[in-house]
């Protein structure tokens, strides 16, 4: 698994606090999905929302339906999300 350098919830200023305090786990922990485009808040914010669009936005396909793709899609590809 290749190393990208991510700030820390603790070291977050501005909007990545912001959109790391909006985006915390049930134990309040940030993903490393997330954490991945802390050196560019900007894009996290569009990544958050290009996926919010994908997983709840309009669409022929249920939301499980949805989550059952990207679950066979993430298995294939030998990842874990």
């Amino acid at each position: 698994m290749a190393f990208i350098p991510s700030i820390p919830y603790a070291e977050a200023k501005g909007l990545l606090k912001e959109l790391y305090r909006r985006n915390r786990d049930e134990d309040g922990e940030v993903g490393s999905i997330i954490r991945v485009h802390s050196l560019n808040p900007p894009t996290l914010e569009k990544h958050l929302q290009y996926h919010a669009q994908l997983m709840r936005g309009p669409s022929p396909l249920t939301r499980v339906q949805k989550e059952m793709i990207a679950v066979a899609v993430s298995s294939a590809n030998g990842c874990f999300y």
